[in-house]
């Protein structure tokens, strides 16, 4: 196998099970490793760290193991079967009101630039590290000697997730069966198109379930603007949970369609739901409606650390909008999935929105993600998604 020397003095991180290597942090390789490569990491005296795949780029090495004498043969086998088991003591695996729920979760299960979706029996895959994508034969194998007969289709969802400008892309692609889109699937009994092949990400936002959840508790008799809101999510939970009307806003006229696809799933009345294909940022500054809830959902403002500033001042400017904007005791539903943006400073942020709206304002919930996307101990850095529940006076 080949190796990466670390530099005296930066193996810490590694040490206390840190998943990244940072190439900042490499003294030398050895046998030249290329992109997706398995390699040995070794301290600079020699000692062994750890075992992971090899990456150009700042994350120069994910880790899949610091433990020397752990069999890599099963290492998939092994680490799926935990997901599984974690997600079945979730009361996932065999719910008969959700079927959609994330069964790999990168570096909360241990499987760094690995993410695999459950929607009603079909698997999708999606691979963000060339290593991993090597190797989905391996996990198309572990999946299938963990889930049985459990499995209608595995669909490798990777074409635009792996590394940009490499010559090892592949098409998107079935990996085992096949389906007919869309997919029904439910989530408590919410029913909702899914298309993976088209849609965003793995074809829905599944991160969100527990939020839709607990939003949709406080939607009965309301009026609703549900902005960002790609397939309806929100907008779903709210009229199942008897919302008086809901109005569903995007700038993509496809998400759009999709939104009016799942409310007719629903069989919903026509006159609770209607749905525009407009700009949030301008529409929410001169609202024509007095809404009681307004959800703020919008995709990450911020992807790395240089864009930060900027996208504090956008999530900024959208609650202070919508703050000025809402009816007096309403709710605002904001969040943010950008990782760099903490929940500090996404707090700090909602804040000094309240300030420029001249608005009083209360924090009643505090927002995150569900626990089939857990956070690995050792990498804090996976606690991507901060929202709040705020009241307006």
């Amino acid at each position: 196998m080949k190796t990466v020397i670390i530099k005296p003095a930066k193996d810490k991180s590694i040490v206390r099970k840190h998943p990244w290597v940072f190439s900042g942090a490499i003294k030398a390789t050895e046998s030249n490793p290329v992109e997706g490569d398995l390699v040995t990491v070794i301290a600079n005296k020699g000692r062994f760290l750890g075992i992971g795949h090899y990456a150009e780029g700042s994350i120069a090495v994910r880790m899949l193991t610091f433990d020397e004498n752990e069999e890599l043969e099963n290492i998939y086998l092994n680490r799926i079967q935990s997901a599984y088991d974690l997600r079945t003591s979730l009361g996932l695996t065999n719910s008969e009101e959700t079927n959609i729920f994330r069964l790999v979760h990168a570096e909360g299960d241990n499987l760094p630039g690995l993410i695999i979706d459950h929607y009603a029996g079909n698997l999708v895959v999606q691979c963000h590290s060339l290593g991993m994508f090597n190797d989905v034969e391996k996990i198309k194998d572990a999946l299938l000697a963990v889930l049985g007969d459990k499995v209608n289709s595995i669909y490798m969802k990777s074409a635009a997730t792996l590394p940009k400008g490499n010559s090892l892309y592949t098409e998107d692609q079935y990996l085992h069966g096949e389906a007919e889109m869309p997919v029904v699937a439910l989530e408590y009994g919410n029913k909702f198109n899914i298309n993976w092949i088209t849609g965003q990400k793995t074809g829905f936002f599944i991160d969100q379930r527990e939020n839709r959840a607990l939003i949709g508790k406080y939607s009965k008799g309301k009026k609703m603007l549900n902005t960002f809101c790609y397939s309806g999510g929100f907008s779903i939970y709210a009229l199942n949970q008897g919302a008086e009307v809901v109005h569903s806003l995007d700038s993509s006229a496809k998400a759009i369609e999709l939104v009016d696809d799942n409310v007719k799933l629903g069989g919903f009345e026509a006159s609770r739901h209607e749905s525009f294909v407009e700009d949030t940022m301008d529409y929410i500054k001169d609202l024509k409606e007095d809404y009681d809830i307004i959800i703020l959902d919008p995709p990450a403002f911020a992807k790395h650390r240089k864009a930060k500033h900027n996208a504090v001042q956008g999530y900024k400017r959208l609650n202070a909008h919508a703050m000025r904007q809402i009816k007096p005791g309403g709710l605002i539903v904001t969040f943010s999935c950008s990782q760099v943006v903490d929940k500090v400073l996404f707090t700090n942020t909602i804040i000094a929105a309240a300030i420029a709206a001249e608005r009083k304002v209360r924090i009643i919930e505090q927002l995150h993600q569900p626990a089939d996307h857990p956070i690995n101990a050792y990498h804090p850095e996976g606690e991507y998604l901060k929202g709040l529940v705020v009241h307006v006076e």
